[in-house]
């Protein structure tokens, strides 16, 4: 599963650890990653978060200088003690995630890092995102069940199975 941003392309797929356990496979430029499919649907929530986080910004921003009158720097200085009284997410992503009200612009955006690679999204890419990390991470857990019970038939070797999931992640990308 792909996602655009900023010329590079975010892809996070499913694969397996050392232990042949569930894992999603991330690519992100120079960026690679083996991550566990709860911290993936985590990431998931936190992008859907942001978006919503971006959105609401907005809309306060523009309440706070259309309705009350507030010049941006007060409106400003609001937002930020609004963000910071809201509750952190219980664990940790697997992405920097910030939700940005962009003051000279009038739009949200998400803001995304790992490592070196960063991006600007949306909140419609970022919700997106936040759809295919979720799907990466629910098959990730599938896979592994399927190879499970696949290596349990005596029809395949391990070797065949593995080819098996490459060709379905090439027909993926």
């Amino acid at each position: 599963m792909t996602t655009h941003s900023d010329d590079h392309t975010v892809w996070i797929g499913s694969a397996v650890d050392s232990e042949g356990k569930a894992a999603c496979h991330l690519t992100w430029g120079s960026v690679q990653s083996l991550l566990k499919p709860q911290a993936v649907m985590d990431t998931a929530r936190d992008l859907a978060a942001a978006a919503a986080h971006a959105e609401t910004d907005i809309a306060l921003l523009s309440v706070l200088r259309d309705q009350l009158g507030l010049d941006i720097q007060t409106a400003g200085h609001l937002l930020l003690d609004v963000r910071a009284r809201r509750a952190l997410p219980p664990t940790p992503s697997a992405l920097r995630i910030e939700a940005v009200a962009g003051a000279k612009t009038g739009l949200p955006y998400v803001r995304i890092a790992r490592g070196s690679m960063k991006a600007q999204l949306t909140p419609a890419e970022a919700r997106e995102m936040a759809g295919q990390w979720t799907q990466a991470a629910i098959a990730a857990q599938n896979d592994v069940r399927l190879r499970y019970a696949l290596g349990e038939w005596d029809h395949l070797t391990p070797a065949q199975i593995e080819d098996l999931f490459q060709k379905m992640q090439e027909l993926s990308r």
